[in-house]
């Protein structure tokens, strides 16, 4: 697979990623969001599982047992994503989760220091001050003004950072990413619908009621979207990796005008505008800088 192809599937995976933010909303008019998850990803696992059965029969070697355990890892840290982005829209809008989702792309810098002293790009630095003020201006510009659903929401970035993380380095040892898609989302759906038998009421009409956003984000923005994502990681570089992916903070916000009338003031705007240009900044001056290094 070429970069271009692989960078491809990622702008698929946001685009599909940025309508799952209206399914995801939507959704929770009818069941509650941990039944949601668990019902997701459940669909998700499924719809993906022949793939995997055939990637596991062509595979030279089975995987080992400290596979599957970064396999679970990788599962556990896409739960508690969900979870708090599930939870964060019962609060906040569809346009603010899918910008907030975005700032993982600058989180992952942080990360890779704390974790394996790999310091980032002096770029980052000012590209999070961006992103602050962004954070800033789309709460409407007073701090206090950040609702429970906007701090679920950070939360869930800073486990897509991880999960990006953990991704890089368990497909890359292992060649196996369809399995391990269906492996997180096996975890992810056992762990949603286990919390949701013991929190949350079970009710068939309304599962039926939210059957369509349902089958949407278990098939397209949970299936097919995360298994592109883990496809894709393949074959480009964390940089483009990112900036592709993190398109999905732009068609969350058209998704969210087009089918909820949501609409952001002008300061809001100014946030997304700067919250976007901190994700591409801390990814494009980098890979900028080292073209010219090159030549």
């Amino acid at each position: 697979m070429t970069r271009f192809q692989a960078n491809s599937l990622l702008l698929i995976a946001g685009a599909m990623w940025g309508m799952g933010f209206v399914a995801q909303s939507t959704a929770m008019e009818a069941i509650g969001p941990f039944l949601f998850i668990g019902l997701r990803f459940a669909i998700a696992g499924l719809s993906v599982l022949p793939f995997a059965l055939r990637e596991g029969a062509r595979a030279a070697t089975p995987l080992a047992a400290a596979d599957w355990r970064a396999f679970g890892l990788v599962g556990i840290v896409l739960f508690l994503g969900m979870a708090a982005q599930q939870v964060g829209l019962l609060t906040t809008t569809v346009t603010n989760s899918g910008f907030l989702t975005g700032l993982y792309v600058v989180m992952v810098p942080f990360l890779s220091v704390l974790l394996f002293r790999q310091w980032p790009h002096i770029i980052v630095w000012p590209a999070t001050l961006c992103a602050l003020a962004g954070i800033w201006l789309l709460s409407g510009g007073d701090a206090v003004a950040l609702r429970i659903g906007d701090w679920l929401t950070i939360l869930c970035a800073l486990c897509w950072a991880f999960q990006v993380i953990f991704i890089a380095r368990a497909a890359a040892r292992t060649g196996r990413p369809i399995t391990l898609a269906v492996a997180q989302f096996a975890v992810t759906g056992l762990l949603g619908l286990m919390i949701a038998l013991a929190v949350e009421p079970i009710n068939l009409s309304a599962i039926r009621a939210a059957l369509p956003e349902i089958l949407y984000a278990g098939i397209f923005s949970g299936g097919i979207a995360f298994t592109l994502q883990v496809i894709g990681q393949r074959y480009t570089t964390a940089p483009q990796a990112a900036i592709f992916l993190s398109t999905e903070a732009v068609f969350a916000a058209l998704f969210g005008a087009m089918f909820l009338g949501e609409r952001l003031p002008p300061a809001g705007l100014v946030g997304c505008a700067l919250i976007l240009s901190a994700i591409l900044l801390v990814e494009i001056v980098p890979a900028l800088r080292g073209r010219r290094t090159a030549s």
